[in-house]
């Protein structure tokens, strides 16, 4: 068996609709291959999707092929990216199926896959998986075939658990949070929790058609929400993307507050007022060395992953902590979800400015940003013939003496998309924009 993926990417299968990896007949081949590798000994396993035009196609297709492997299938339709988590271990599944490109556009589609745990698949399995689509398709016994059923009350089970996770003794009354959806996932989950919870809720992007996830709204697009607190004179804004496993959030000033702040905020709560909390946090590296230095103030250790949540969940379990998150809002509450989770993060920092009695805009002022930049370089080329250029290195090399320390430069292929991402982090944002433009200019003329 190889070991490079060829389809797997850095979370699941994703790709433009009707390529060569997303499209009727790959996925049928995926299901059934997942199938066989993730349920060796029959079961059911639960498919949901975001609010994607394709995902009527893609949910069909999978179903064919998981029936085909003799695996059984449990729909519940339109939820967000954790709900199908909690869904697969508290419901006993063999395991769980996300159609999602999370933040991508609607033409884009993919499959994100956990085990019967609720957990991202490792390398391995992948790879196991991987080794069957390149085997012909071998059809069960006519009677031993699998069949498909509905989940109604998925819906429900997942609101009660959000609502569960909120541990501070006084209710979200007084609130006022514009929430913003981006036409994805979260749509018919978020505004319920919080209205539930006491908030008097504002929402964004709740009418999906198919083909407006993520567009101009949610936690990539975040200038509707920010405008919107500022006018209605709101308390925060909470902004997830279209599966709603991350989330950004918007402070009364109508500042956003990225992942690493809201990872600062959560954590700065847990080791005050917890009790018997031990370890630190875990970021990647993407995170912002301000973020570092911090929770260094704090008494908090901190490490670094590859990019990818469940790099950070893997982190997470062998250092027995219990936090950890990326700076694009993916923040992983060990001790409450098996993976990222945009709701669940936002009550926790709901929870935490309660607990301080102080607005998220004074919360998040024990950390002080690096200026950083992310440059995104569409190629053509192999990404390890780009990244290991001679002349690219030369220049990286350049740059980081030029950065004397205070800095950092990072270079690394997209596991999503198909470009370079070259990261410049320093104290002056000025030279921080030249180097990192400098950089991917010479990214450019080579791939």
């Amino acid at each position: 068996m190889s070991n490079k993926k060829q389809y797997f990417g850095t979370d699941g299968v994703r790709g433009l609709v009707g390529d060569k990896k997303i499209n009727p007949e790959r996925m049928m081949h995926l299901g059934y291959a997942a199938g066989k590798v993730l349920a060796k000994e029959g079961g059911t396993v639960l498919i949901g999707k975001d609010t994607r035009l394709s995902g009527y196609m893609i949910e069909s297709a999978l179903e064919a092929g998981l029936s085909a492997a003799g695996m059984n299938v449990a729909l519940v339709g339109p939820l967000p990216t954790p709900g199908i988590a909690y869904l697969t271990r508290t419901l006993g599944m063999s395991a769980g199926i996300v159609i999602s490109a999370s933040h991508n556009p609607h033409y884009d589609n993919g499959i994100k896959f956990f085990n019967a745990d609720g957990m991202k698949l490792g390398d391995d399995i992948e790879l196991e998986i991987e080794s069957l689509l390149q085997k012909d398709l071998t059809l069960v016994s006519p009677e031993t075939l699998g069949k498909a059923d509905r989940i109604k009350d998925a819906q429900g089970r997942y609101i009660e658990f959000c609502k569960s996770t909120f541990d501070f003794e006084n209710r979200l009354n007084g609130l006022t949070i514009v929430v913003d959806c981006a036409n994805g996932a979260t749509y018919h989950i978020a505004p319920y929790v919080l209205r539930e919870l006491g908030a008097t809720v504002i929402e964004l992007s709740v009418e999906p058609d198919g083909t407006n996830i993520n567009h101009k709204c949610g936690s990539t697009h975040t200038a509707k929400l920010e405008k919107t607190v500022k006018a209605l004179g709101a308390d925060i804004g909470i902004a997830f993307d279209g599966d709603g496993d991350r989330v950004i959030m918007v402070d009364h000033m109508g500042e956003v507050v990225d992942g690493d702040e809201i990872l600062y905020v959560i954590a700065k709560d847990i080791f005050t007022h917890a009790h018997n909390v031990k370890g630190g946090v875990v970021g990647t590296v993407m995170s912002n060395l301000g973020l570092e230095l911090a929770l260094a103030q704090l008494g908090i250790e901190f490490t670094r992953t590859n990019v990818g949540d469940r790099y950070i969940i893997q982190e997470l379990k062998k250092r027995e902590w219990l936090l950890g998150g990326e700076s694009s809002g993916h923040i992983i509450c060990w001790r409450k979800l098996t993976t990222g989770d945009g709701i669940v993060a936002s009550l926790q920092v709901l929870s935490a400015l309660l607990r301080e009695g102080k607005s998220l805009h004074a919360m998040k002022q024990g950390m002080i940003k690096y200026p950083q930049l992310l440059v995104n370089v569409p190629h053509q080329r192999q990404c390890d013939e780009i990244l290991t250029d001679t002349k690219l290195k030369a220049v990286v090399k350049e740059v980081e003496q030029n950065l004397a320390n205070r800095g950092r430069v990072l270079l690394r292929a997209s596991g999503t998309e198909p470009v370079i991402r070259v990261m410049v982090e320093g104290e002056d944002h000025t030279n921080v924009k030249d180097m990192a433009d400098y950089i991917a200019d010479v990214v450019r003329q080579i791939g």
